[in-house]
């Protein structure tokens, strides 16, 4: 049966995608940041999943203000990087697995989550970015890839409970599927920031640290706090750590704690990272 067997979370700045295609990973403003991701280079490697079951938001490529689905997982055969407005990242086409990809919306509606299915989607930084800061810059990713897309950017977003519980259905879905597959399950986004208004720029450390301990350790509990704790406290996109719900919703009650990185700033964004493999 497939395996849910480590989760990985990471932010998803833009600004990052940039200095990778542009060769500035090791100028002196971005050599810090690259640096905290050396570790999950190596450990994945040894890891080799086969399939990513990656949740991201979609910032207005594939859904506008006309449509924005709380959950939406994609069952296509292959991704294209979306043009965000100055071309097409330089990467590699995703991979998707259309047969686990259906189970899981399959066994997770059947479950009470209202997943929409969609076979057709390009895929913006949310999701290119992580996979970059974790694969580096290969011809092809070394595995498949399925998209869970998240509404953080619409409101009402949904709670961090609902994620968390999400997450465990994605969890028994996976483990229902007939193939023998080594699973991780990608949680991105975040941390703090806020990039518009009278606090555009914010970046709350206190927090951000707090947040990190407690997704290890109090993840039930970290799944209660409203969604204006996120906004007070960690700026108007500080509500994309939501997500990171889901991947821990996915693993073990108790982790093993194989990485964590934080970093300010990135583009007035803090950077927050960690590797969480199931006890």
């Amino acid at each position: 049966m497939a395996k849910i067997t480590a989760g990985v979370a990471t932010s998803h700045v833009p600004a990052i995608g940039a200095a990778i295609d542009n060769g500035k990973t090791q100028e002196p403003y971005w050599q810090p940041l690259f640096k905290g991701y050396d570790y999950v280079k190596q450990w994945v490697k040894q890891q080799k999943p086969d399939v990513v079951i990656l949740v991201y938001n979609d910032h207005a490529s594939a859904f506008d203000l006309n449509f924005v689905p709380t959950f939406a997982i994609g069952c296509g055969a292959e991704f294209k990087p979306a043009d965000e407005g100055w071309g097409p990242r330089p990467v590699p086409n995703v991979m998707g697995h259309p047969q686990l990809a259906s189970h899981i919306a399959q066994s997770v509606i059947q479950d009470d989550f209202d997943l929409t299915v969609v076979n057709t989607i390009d895929v913006d930084h949310g999701l290119t970015v992580p996979l970059s800061l974790v694969f580096g810059q290969p011809e092809a990713w070394p595995c498949k890839v399925i998209p869970v897309a998240v509404n953080v950017v619409l409101y009402p977003a949904p709670s961090g409970r609902r994620c968390y519980n999400l997450g465990k259905a994605i969890r028994k879905a996976v483990e229902s599927f007939d193939q023998d597959l080594n699973v991780q399950i990608w949680g991105t986004g975040g941390m703090s920031h806020q990039l518009q208004g009278p606090r555009a720029g914010l970046i709350n450390k206190e927090f951000d640290n707090a947040f990190l301990d407690r997704i290890v350790d109090d993840a039930e509990g970290l799944s209660q706090m409203a969604h204006f704790d996120y906004l007070n406290q960690a700026g108007s996109e500080g509500i994309e750590l939501v997500m990171w719900l889901i991947m821990r919703g996915a693993l073990n009650d108790k982790v093993e704690l194989k990485q964590r990185f934080y970093h300010v700033p990135a583009s007035n964004t803090a950077v927050g990272h960690l590797v969480l493999e199931n006890k």
